[in-house]
């Protein structure tokens, strides 16, 4: 009996995505369960079944924006099918080893930065440059982002967005606060910390997980499955079940980070937060730009504290963290080329 390699390799590669997917939410659930910990308005176990319920319906309800975007950002569909795919498989392992990496070392680091450093890789390892969607031309002459040049600036972008949305959205809170003036008002924002929560679990979904929608449409396309690209319900389905399933495990070394080791959580500032990166990584989603929540959410704590006390930020912390940022594209696909040469005799 012949083995269809091409075959066997499109099946390797979901099966690959969708490990990073689980990866993805192992990784963020942190984002979203931190600060709600650790003013004690939710026990562990309560608050990642908030996220992990509302991640679920993120991706389900959100559109495919951002999967368009990701599933663009390489140009290798008139490559043979082997190449093409082992370019996708690297990518993903790069992206899910760093994930794992930073995980273990308790960073905040993002996914999406993973992804697209692994893609951009694996795909100068095995063609060059012209096969990247760069997008530095197209800007020049039209204005326009697209490809790498679109998911750079978001990244780059969204961070700073949410720093600036936190310092605002403390400075319009602490006013409403005052008028209030109510000793037991933290008992209520610990409440509201249900809503927050969930709003920012679905903008997760919304974003996260289409970019695992995104690859695993690259990979039916390339390999004759499909006939243009789309996303099918099943992938949706199925990308959205696995990142709850990492989101169910959790990160919980992230979690002492982004809860303790930035600036002092209490229940407004929790509430603040999530409200903020909510908000910015929603219009995000909208406009197809994928952006990281771990970043987003570490840029809005950084905002409030700055707000607050900027004394009283741990800005060695914040140091650690803004680098790994600067070095997960660089890293992964430094990543993705070694794996892609080491796998390069499934193409010859």
């Amino acid at each position: 009996m012949t083995i269809d390699l091409a075959l066997v390799l499109a099946v390797l590669t979901i099966i690959a995505v969708l490990a990073f997917d689980f990866t993805n939410g192992f990784h963020d659930a942190s984002n979203m369960t931190a600060s709600v910990v650790a003013c004690s308005a939710m026990t562990p176990a309560r608050a990642v079944l908030v996220v992990s319920l509302f991640t679920m319906i993120g991706p389900l309800l959100g559109g495919t924006a951002v999967a368009n975007t990701i599933g663009k950002i390489v140009t290798v569909d008139h490559l043979p099918p082997l190449i093409s795919t082992t370019i996708i498989l690297t990518a993903v392992l790069a992206a899910s080893s760093w994930n794992l990496i930073t995980w273990w070392f308790g960073l905040p680091s993002s996914s999406s930065h993973a992804l697209v450093g692994g893609l951009v890789g694996a795909t100068l390892a095995a063609t060059g440059s012209d096969y990247v969607l760069w997008g530095v031309t197209t800007f020049a002459s039209t204005g326009q982002l697209v490809g790498f040049t679109k998911v750079l600036a978001s990244l780059i972008l969204s961070p700073i967005l949410g720093g600036l949305v936190g310092f605002a959205v403390y400075k319009v809170g602490y006013f409403l606060l005052t008028l209030i003036n109510s000793t037991s008002i933290n008992k209520y924002l610990k409440w509201s910390q249900y809503v927050t929560t969930a709003g920012l679990s679905y903008a997760h979904g919304t974003n996260d997980a289409q970019k695992s929608m995104g690859i695993i449409a690259m990979v039916l396309l390339l390999n004759g499955f499909t006939d243009h690209f789309y996303v099918p319900t099943w992938v949706m389905v199925v990308s959205a079940i696995m990142i709850t399933l990492g989101t169910l495990f959790g990160g919980w070394r992230i979690v002492k980070t982004l809860a303790f080791g930035i600036y002092k959580i209490r229940p407004v500032h929790a509430m603040e937060s999530q409200l903020a990166s909510g908000l910015v990584v929603l219009g995000a989603s909208h406009f197809g730009a994928p952006v990281s929540t771990t970043h987003v959410v570490s840029s809005t704590i950084l905002g409030i504290g700055a707000a607050e006390r900027p004394k009283r930020i741990r800005w060695s912390m914040a140091a650690e963290i803004v680098i790994t940022w600067v070095i997960t594209i660089p890293s992964s696909a430094m990543v993705a080329l070694i794996l892609y040469k080491s796998l390069s005799w499934l193409v010859q």
